[in-house]
């Protein structure tokens, strides 16, 4: 005879049934460009919320598998102080890598406020370095706000000291400060990574070795096929020599950047830094489809069965910044055939083949864990990845506007204002990037988003990350740079077609005016006397209306919200979920069948596991 609680065993929804329906699971009106060949229900079966078991090759080198990574944003979005707030709650925290040395040059002109980056520069072991970079910009009290910052040199195949300098110095700098509290007590947390864009060639290894410093633990990369990167992590792990290849337009036969750390503290005059051990980090390629993460797990540099890889971010063109192009789109600024992949906004359209089979990508990445990225910071699609047999989430958008965020306070104010009194749209512009990668631009009046502002915003390259390097004289084989954003006449003296300087942005200087540093420009608009100071630009992923679940007012009536806000949320209905599951199990001693007893207890006993498990993580 069974009793009623014999029968809730056999009869009762799993814990994910409850969270998730089939609206939620296509992302709650959006395409969730994942396949499976299984069912919601059974792949949402018997869910917990701890990650699944590391690979192998994971677990051998002791790595932390975050179930919430928070995702890089440039330039300085994902600041160190929100890296540092991620870390804390015991979730990885993750540093823009992307100019670096430019923020922290800003920051020293700004008379370093508070004595930040002074306390991380102090701890680098080459202090005739820091003495360097820190005698040639650092301003006391500030420069004055109508004056121009000074920018470093701009990156070439051959970069000076002092720009190699200032590279290492900015990523180790940002990195030590989200691993340390004030006191420079560090912090065991769930680890810090860097974010670098994989399109940004020349300063890659730069940052990767500066970050390495700071004993970062991840090194995420997306927008490109970092496929050399695992390697020269080994190499960096080891002070050695190493090299990476270059897109250059026009170029015979490939060619590389190269870079020597003996060199360059011999240089330095420090050559006992080579001394010091390091640390080589994960490295957690972005893909966007199964044939990229088999091909990175085949070719890419790296020793170890898996090539230097320790996991996957599969990131959805829902994400904000730069996604990945549909599948066959190729932008073509002469012949625009570009256009038939349009839709009637003029954005990019993806498509069934732009889906992800993640019973193939399983199969296809030996037991790596992965996060997926998209759309994903809602507590069910947290639940339903680690049901898939996932390790987590990237989270992007929703920590952008935190208060922890590097993004100028008054940018902050504007979107949550504007959250709050209605949904602000998202719109996935082709051409504004000079990287040819489809960008998301969050449509703000008085920003860089507006037709007007960008056709009055005088043309001028003065940071360059986004160049593209080409050979200007066979013979010579003589390498220039040029940026479809930069002046049309200096563009087309280079070489360019007019038509792909129509509707391209200028990101390096509209990405460092959203974290508060924009620079003075030596121009001024048409019929103005006054320098035009360069104006935000905002990207955000196509949840970015999410926030509102978080924000509320402070004490001052003021708009905000946290880090651990967006933690909270993630993690706090779980506690609710499971612990309403567990009334069903309150009588499982009473059981009268031995056997059915057994499991009753057995399903308690896990679920009180979880309940602690989430108060243990709410409670950081």
């Amino acid at each position: 005879m069974m009793t009623r609680i014999s029968v809730l065993l056999l009869t009762c929804l799993p814990l994910a049934a409850a969270f998730t329906s089939p609206a939620s699971f296509a992302g709650a009106g959006q395409r969730s460009g994942l396949q499976s060949a299984t069912s919601p229900a059974s792949r949402l079966h018997n869910v917990a919320l701890r990650a699944p078991k590391a690979a192998t090759g994971v677990s051998a080198l002791n790595m932390k598998v975050p179930k919430i990574i928070q995702g890089g944003m440039g330039v300085q979005v994902s600041s160190w102080t929100l890296a540092r707030e991620v870390n804390r709650a015991g979730e990885l925290g993750v540093i823009s890598g992307t100019a670096m040395e430019t923020v922290l040059i800003r920051w020293l002109q700004e008379g370093d406020p508070g004595g930040i980056y002074k306390r991380a520069l102090d701890r680098f072991p080459d202090q005739k370095m820091v003495k360097r970079i820190w005698d040639k910009y650092y301003i006391e009290g500030g420069k004055a706000a109508d004056k121009p910052f000074r920018n470093p040199t701009m990156w070439t195949f051959t970069p000076s000291q002092d720009l190699e300098e200032a590279t290492i110095l900015g990523n180790y700098a940002e990195v030590w400060l989200a691993k340390h509290e004030d006191d420079g007590t560090l912090i065991e947390g769930g680890g810090v990574g860097i974010n670098c864009l994989t399109k940004i060639q020349l300063p890659t290894i730069q940052n990767l070795y500066g970050a390495m410093f700071a004993d970062v633990d991840y090194v995420i990369m997306g927008a490109g096929i970092p496929m050399e990167v695992p390697g020269i992590l080994d190499a960096l792990a080891e002070h050695k020599d190493c090299k990476l290849g270059i897109d250059v337009d026009d170029a015979p036969e490939p060619m590389f950047a190269h870079f020597s750390p003996k060199a360059l503290f011999e240089r330095s005059g420090a050559p006992e830094v080579l001394d010091r051990k390091m640390h080589r980090p994960n490295f957690i390629p972005i893909v966007s489809s199964v044939t990229l993460a088999q091909a990175m797990l085949k070719r890419a540099t790296g020793a170890g069965p898996t090539k230097g890889i320790q996991g996957f971010v599969i990131e959805l063109p829902t994400a904000g910044g730069h996604n990945a192009p549909p599948r066959g789109f190729r932008y073509d600024a002469a012949a625009k055939s570009h256009k038939l992949s349009l839709n009637d906004k003029g954005e990019p359209v993806y498509g069934p083949k732009d889906e992800v089979n993640l019973d193939k990508f399983k199969a296809a990445i030996k037991g790596l864990p992965f996060w997926m990225a998209g759309y994903y910071a809602r507590p069910e699609k947290l639940q339903e990845v680690l049901a898939m047999g996932g390790a987590g989430i990237q989270v992007g958008t929703s920590f952008a506007f935190t208060k922890e965020s590097g993004l100028a306070p008054n940018v902050k104010d504007i979107v949550l204002a504007k959250v709050k009194n209605g949904d602000m749209t998202v719109y996935t512009d082709p051409v504004a990037s000079p990287t040819g990668f489809p960008f998301k631009v969050l449509e703000i009046d008085d920003s860089l988003s507006t037709k007007d502002n960008y056709e009055a915003r005088p043309r001028v390259c003065n940071l360059g990350y986004l160049r593209t390097p080409y050979v200007q004289d066979q013979d010579s084989g003589k390498i220039a740079y040029r940026c479809a954003a930069e002046p049309v006449d200096d563009y087309l003296k280079k070489g360019g077609v007019i038509e792909a300087t129509e509707g391209r942005k200028c990101l390096c200087n509209g990405l460092m005016a959203n974290a508060g540093l924009p620079q003075v420009s030596p121009f001024s608009k048409d019929g103005e006397d006054k320098k035009y100071v360069e104006e935000i630009l905002i990207t955000a992923g196509d949840d970015v209306n999410q926030i509102r679940k978080y924000m509320k007012e402070n004490s001052e009536g003021k708009l905000e919200y946290s880090a651990n806000d967006v933690i909270q949320y993630l993690f706090g209905n779980f506690k609710d979920a499971y612990e309403g599951e567990m009334n069903l199990y309150a009588d499982a001693d009473k059981a009268e069948d031995p056997e059915v007893k057994a499991k009753l207890m057995e399903k308690k006993a896990d679920l009180e596991e979880k309940i602690d498990e989430v108060n243990q993580q709410l409670s950081k």
